[in-house]
């Protein structure tokens, strides 16, 4: 008789800072047991990342050291743009002596000599443009003379400080020659001021766009001012109309008199619980409008810089011609983060552009194709395919392309992306062994996932009846008719929630109105009831901007099409090479060009979310899942077409396991292999569903230890998560070799705990966090406001049995404001502000009771509940879910 093993089971509690363990040695057969062992081991984290973590923050302990190593990066990239231009210009022979000698060109190649960082304007200490710089004064004197003829305690003009020569010399070089040294300052200056590089989805309109509002910057002259009779808060509300059209709500003591006068406005558009435009009843939006002060612009700097590029762009002059004609105008101006904050880098590269190529055209005995190539071979000494590469460009690229506006391409994140567990590719290394390497997964928004994922919600559907939980989803689609206008419904939006559903079944049946309503209410699907599930995002997008450009074809859109449109929309990050590949499809299809980049180019990139299985496994799987007219067998890869009508012959196969057969034993029919769960397609396509095809084991000891030391820091993105794994990896380390020395099969199971920190991600940790606050927050104003309640310091409301230390009336208080906040009422914003302030002032406490009392109704009878009735027993609270105390 064979011997019954005891098992020994192993118990592993994880948590943010310590790894609970018990080890026990198990008879089942007789029920009995015993504990060979337990422990804990506290991970060393100090509280302040752990409280970090708990928000969905992931920083590790070392994020203060990685930015100040950011910061450094930077400082040194900008160091060696300025030695690789140093080179150039020493080449071409623009730098002036004096800075040119204390440079090393033959070991540091273009960095200073100790230290050194000397001025190239100034030769000790003395303005070595003082032509340009009086060409300079002379502008002065014509626009500001009053402030040029000013003299200082040494009989010099005053009040222009040489520096500004720059900005003149940045505004001449557009249209004269200039030295090639003022050239060399002028690059130079570029190299040290070139713009923010904005990558696709960082638009300022974006940025300005909160839940509740959206704010833009604009500069209009006003043409009608009116006071509407209206006082709030205190604030007469003034109409403005501008000269565009535009009309919005201004507040001010008084109203002012700027009818004529051009204006810098901050325009506020508030938003509908949906995020759409809200409306005024006589059709337009409800705008309001802000005059700004210099305080209101440092406070908003992406308004600022829409402002700056605005103004730029109405002058229709380059970011140095503009600062210098300001600077005629208003001499007094403080330019940096003043005048100019950080603005687009295309308004620093077309400048450069504009001012290389007039001094080429007017000098060019300084711009040979011989200092061209010397300047490359200087640059690239030991590289020959970069010098082959550039030497097909010019000048103009080198400067602005590959010195100073080079960007570096961000790093690739491929590895972190998860590997599919069913595909693969083999190869053989440089020793000659077979090496499998696992295809990485699908991003969601690919249109193959997205299909992929709507047929797999489909298929998984199910409605039942309120009242009885009876299964009735037949009722709703009997037949592959129905299934198949559900999806082309499902297709065609972005997303889906239970009532929509239902409405869109009950609707087919010909119910309208309040019947509808009714009968909405009768049913449940099996998901979510209060959650909002994804249909076809991406396709749902395209579509909405295609319908804005005229003329296309209806059959434009085909699978094929919306892929490639996807893929450009996916894989182009650069803004502007983004506008340069959508109109080049735009050209490669016969699309309105002009109306195709004006729809497409603010397209916000997707997410970097992605699926459970590669594109090469979801191409084999969705042919199988698809039913009706959206099923062919042709789809079918050849593998699979083999493999089912062996299923279907019953034609022996060693590939083909057993328990493959049982599951698709009913399928006896080439036309049966459709509208598949994705279980039973991955057991037909791969033989296997949730079981691993290779699994990874530890047999000895050596071989975790051996894990161990090879183990990558930061190979895991979450540092926190990283700790956890490797101690945990550790600990079992640790009792393996204490309980069973290392042997072989030590353990029969191992159990894993994780604590609910971990399980969370960290949007389900960080949204935790906040309700925990808001919660905090409520509990402290509902204490207040029942304290005032009781007390009635205003006399104007008098409310009945009030006890402020009762937790059954801070419940029922709680509830009546989360009824009047979450109601379809619009809410004031100082109302708003007030309901999400944990302490208000008694003046503010006084008038939010007050607008309590005056806007909640019952959600039964639909009639207002008096506040000052609400605690006594005409109203009660209806706990339909048992609340735990």
């Amino acid at each position: 008789m064979e011997e019954v093993k005891n098992k020994r089971i192993l118990g592993l509690d994880l948590g943010t800072n310590s790894i609970g363990w018990s080890l026990i040695e198990q008879d089942f057969e007789n029920k009995q047991g015993k504990i060979l062992g337990m422990g804990s081991r506290i991970i060393p984290m100090s509280q302040d990342v752990l409280s970090d973590f708990d928000k969905g923050n992931s920083i590790s302990q070392t994020a203060e050291r990685t930015r100040l190593r950011a910061t450094r990066r930077l400082r040194e990239r900008h160091l060696l743009r300025r030695a690789r231009l140093h080179r150039v210009l020493n080449v071409l022979g623009f730098l002036p002596e004096h800075y040119a000698s204390l440079i090393d060109f033959e070991e540091r190649l273009g960095q200073f000599l100790n230290e050194a960082e000397p001025k190239l304007a100034y030769r000790n200490k003395e303005f070595i443009f003082k032509k340009s710089f009086k060409e300079m004064l002379e502008d002065f004197r014509i626009n500001q003379p009053g402030l040029v003829n000013r003299k200082n305690r040494n009989g010099e003009d005053a009040k222009i400080p040489y520096d500004w020569t720059i900005y003149y010399l940045r505004k001449k070089a557009l249209f004269q020659k200039i030295e090639k040294e003022e050239l060399a300052w002028v690059l130079l200056n570029f190299n040290q001021k070139r713009g923010y590089y904005q990558l696709r989805g960082e638009d300022d309109e974006d940025a300005t766009k909160t839940a509740q509002t959206r704010i833009y910057f604009d500069t209009q002259v006003i043409i009608e001012i009116s006071d509407t009779g209206t006082v709030y808060k205190g604030f007469k509300v003034i109409k403005i109309k501008l000269a565009n059209g535009d009309t919005g709500n201004y507040f001010s003591k008084e109203v002012p008199n700027w009818v004529g006068l051009e204006k810098n406005i901050i325009v506020t558009i508030e938003l509908d619980k949906d995020g759409n435009d809200k409306y005024e009843e006589d059709g337009t939006l409800k705008r309001k409008f802000k005059i700004p002060t210099e305080d209101d612009w440092d406070k908003k700097w992406k308004l600022i810089k829409i402002k700056t590029e605005n103004e730029i762009d109405k002058s229709g002059k380059t970011v140095g011609t503009y600062i210098y004609d300001t600077l005629l105008q208003k001499p007094g101006q403080k330019i940096r983060g003043k005048l100019v904050r950080t603005i687009e880098r295309k308004y620093y590269k077309d400048e450069l552009k504009a001012i290389l190529k007039k001094q080429i055209e007017l000098q060019p005995e300084l711009f040979t194709s011989e200092l061209y190539n010397d300047c490359i071979r200087e640059l690239y000494k030991n590289n020959s395919v970069q010098q082959i590469i550039l030497s097909k460009k010019d000048f103009v690229h080198l400067f602005a392309e590959d010195i100073i506006f080079y960007q570096r391409p961000l790093r690739s994140q491929k590895s972190s992306i998860s590997n599919c567990s069913l595909e693969y590719r083999t190869y053989k290394d440089k020793n000659g062994f077979p090496v499998r390497e696992y295809l990485k997964v699908i991003p969601k928004s690919n249109p193959l996932y997205q299909e992929f994922r709507l047929w797999q919600w489909i298929l998984n559907l199910k409605i039942y009846h309120k009242d009885d939980d009876k299964d009735i989803t037949m009722q709703f689609f009997p037949g592959i008719e129905e299934l198949e206008k559900l999806f082309v419904f499902l297709y065609n939006r972005k997303e889906i929630d239970q009532k929509t559903l239902l409405k869109y079944f009950l609707e087919e049946k010909g119910f309208r109105g309040k019947k509808l309503s009714a009968e909405v209410d009768k049913y449940r699907w099996n998901y979510v009831e209060d959650k909002p599930y994804p249909c076809n995002e991406t396709g749902f997008e395209i579509r909405k901007r295609l319908v804005n450009i005229a003329n296309i074809p209806k059959d434009f859109l085909t699978h094929e099409t919306e892929y490639k449109l996807w893929h450009l929309i996916y894989s182009v990050t650069d803004k502007h090479e983004y506008e340069k590949a959508i109109k080049s499809f735009a050209n490669k299809n016969n699309i309105d060009e002009i109306a195709f980049i004006e729809s497409f180019k603010k397209f916000s990139p997707f997410k970097s979310e992605y699926g459970a299985y590669s594109e090469k496994a979801i191409k084999k799987l969705l042919p199988l899942m698809r039913f009706g007219r959206f099923w062919s067998w042709d789809k079918i890869d050849s593998k699979t077409k083999e493999r089912i009508n062996k299923i279907i012959n019953g034609e022996y196969d060693e590939e083909i396991k057993n328990r493959v057969r049982e599951k698709a034993i009913h399928l006896t029919g080439q036309n049966h292999f459709q509208g598949l769960q994705l279980w039973l397609a991955q057991y037909i396509v791969y033989d296997r569903h949730s079981e691993a095809a290779l699994v990874g084991k530890w047999n000895a000891i050596n071989d975790l230890e051996e894990y161990l030391e090879e183990f990558k820091q930061h190979s895991l993105r979450n540092p926190i998560v990283e700790q956890v794994v490797t101690e945990t990896l550790r600990v079992v380390r640790d009792i393996w070799k204490k309980f069973g020395n290392g042997s072989k099969g030590f353990f029969d199971e191992i159990h894993i705990e994780l604590g609910r920190e971990m399980k969370n991600t960290a949007e389900e940790r960080k949204r935790l966090t906040n309700q925990i606050t808001e919660n905090e927050n409520t509990n402290l104003r509902i204490k207040a406001l029942l304290v005032e309640l009781k007390d009635n310091s205003d006399g104007k409301l008098f409310v009945e049995d009030v006890r402020p230390y009762s937790p059954m009336q801070q419940e029922a208080l709680k509830i009546y404001e989360d009824g009047v906040l979450n109601s379809n009422l619009e809410i004031p914003d100082d109302i708003l502000k007030i309901s999400m302030t944990s302490q208000p002032s008694k003046s503010e406490l006084q008038r939010y009771k007050l607008w309590l009392e005056q806007k909640y109704r019952s959600p039964y009878t639909g009639q207002i509940i008096p506040l000052n009735k609400l605690f006594t027993e005409a109203y009660q609270i209806e706990h339909i879910i048992p609340q735990s105390r």
